[in-house]
């Protein structure tokens, strides 16, 4: 069983499994959104590590995070840029809700006998005041320290039929935890206002803070199979590079819940930390509207945007110039492949729109037109029936496998950047404007062997070329 060494009292449990369906286009499954820098220029997850350096003195961070395998070099590679590494950071083989992800995370914080506060977050939030939630961490702490399970409730400022509510049996003071006396669903109109009026509520925000023992010891007698399950999945785990793989036979026996239902709804050790430090969960663009600076008409925009005569509207462009003209109350957000036009009021529903893409099967469901690799990335400029180009960036000493196709052809022609090229037996540098061709069948390899992005253009052709028809002889990301 792979081991995890944090001395510290608070260990940051980052969840970064999300599909963030409602912000698509722009979020998508192969890069959802707490992957994207939507307000600022780090993604949100990059912002979620940002905020906690602040818990220890010396700015150090070793967060546990729990990720999904497809997910794991977009993590990898965003704490890289930020100088953060993982300790550890753990790869569900499939998507079990929260509660097994957080036990995982407890029972990796115990791996060197430790039994550490964890502070656990969703990977995709926003707050305008952060100071104000690492007080609010710090006094909760307290409570964590004599067993409570704290969770943290955001004070509403209207009333917001999306969240679900924590109820306490007095008036929420902010800075201040009391027990939890119960979890609501999700209310309509008429009862999220009277909750809001009563004082005694608070949007439930899916942050808590707790001692890993005290939560596996609630997991033991809630949830008993669960609790069996994610023992044997983490026993059974093993290391892969810088990822831990969980035992996917064993994780797949671990029933689907979330942390609420299996634990905090029915625990007699809730509290409720009040919060009301700017808390925006950027869960549709609505909310994305709401987190911008706006102008005197009320419009936010991100890229080239002209706005004539719009009102109280949200522009995202990516791609090419965007302009409104006598409108309001719109969402528009333009990526490369795919644009979103929608009234602002129903941008929850973006969703059914993603259901019907995966229902028709439609690659926009899940990945852009630009595609990202650990090595780089790629871009399907064009495609026709027997031919596809691509621009394919390739990061300074970043290799793609060794590989060949059953069914294509490849052309490469350099546009800037050194390539180190094998083609068979014969190996070659290539430079700016330099091509080479590559059979159908023959064995090849691209590496950057530069301090600089290869950037080329490859040209495709043959009679089938999905990704599939690759066969891998030898990879240094371990996708051999």
């Amino acid at each position: 069983m792979p081991s995890t060494k944090n001395t510290r009292s608070i260990i940051p449990v980052i969840l970064s499994g999300g599909s963030g369906s409602r912000l698509w286009p722009l979020s998508r499954s192969l890069r959802p959104k707490q992957f994207l820098a939507l307000t600022d220029d780090q993604s949100l997850f990059q912002l979620t590590l940002e905020r906690l350096r602040p818990l220890n003195s010396d700015g150090v961070l070793q967060p546990i995070v729990v990720a999904n395998d497809e997910h794991r070099f977009l993590v990898a590679e965003q704490c890289r840029a930020l100088g953060i590494t993982p300790n550890p950071l753990i790869l569900e083989p499939v998507a079990r809700n929260t509660a097994p992800a957080i036990a995982i995370a407890a029972l990796a914080a115990q791996a060197n006998g430790a039994d550490p506060l964890l502070l656990v977050l969703p990977s995709d939030h926003l707050f305008e005041k952060p100071k104000a939630f690492i007080q609010a961490v710090q006094i909760a702490a307290h409570e964590a320290e004599h067993g409570a399970l704290v969770t943290f409730g955001i004070l509403p400022g209207y009333a917001e039929t999306g969240y679900g509510y924590i109820r306490t049996d007095t008036q929420l003071i902010p800075g201040q935890a009391l027990p939890v006396s119960a979890f609501v669903e999700k209310p309509n109109r008429d009862t999220a206002e009277q909750y809001v009026k009563s004082g005694q509520y608070a949007w439930n925000s899916g942050m808590f803070l707790f001692k890993a023992s005290v939560l596996l010891a609630e997991l033991a007698q809630f949830e008993p199979a669960m609790l069996h399950a994610c023992q044997a999945a983490w026993e059974a785990s093993r290391l892969d590079l810088d990822f831990v793989r969980l035992d996917q036979a064993s994780f797949a026996q671990c029933p689907s819940e979330s942390i609420d239902y299996a634990v905090m709804e029915k625990t007699q050790r809730a509290m409720v930390m009040s919060l009301d430090a700017g808390w925006n969960d950027v869960g549709a663009w609505s909310a994305v509207w709401q987190a911008h600076l706006q102008d005197g008409e009320g419009n936010a925009t991100r890229g080239d945007v002209i706005l004539e005569k719009a009102k109280n509207s949200y522009v995202h462009a990516d791609y090419r110039l965007v302009t409104l003209l006598g409108v309001e109350d719109l969402i528009v957000v333009e990526t490369s492949d795919a644009v979103l036009v929608a009234h602002k009021n129903a941008s929850q529903d973006v969703k059914k729109i993603v259901e019907r893409l995966k229902h028709e099967k439609r690659s926009e469901a899940d990945a852009h037109r630009e595609v990202f690799r650990p090595w780089g990335s790629y871009d399907s400029i064009d495609m026709g029936e027997r031919y596809q180009v691509k621009r394919i960036t390739v990061k300074p000493g970043a290799k793609l496998s060794v590989q060949m196709h059953h069914h294509r052809a490849e052309h490469w022609i350099v546009v800037s950047g050194t390539a180190k090229v094998r083609v068979g037996q014969t190996e070659q540098m290539l430079t700016e404007n330099q091509s080479v061709y590559i059979p159908i069948g023959e064995i090849h390899s691209l590496e950057n062997p530069g301090k600089v992005n290869l950037e080329l253009i490859e040209v495709q052709s043959g009679s089938y070329l999905g990704e599939d028809d690759i066969v891998r002889f030898e990879d240094r990301y371990g996708r051999a």
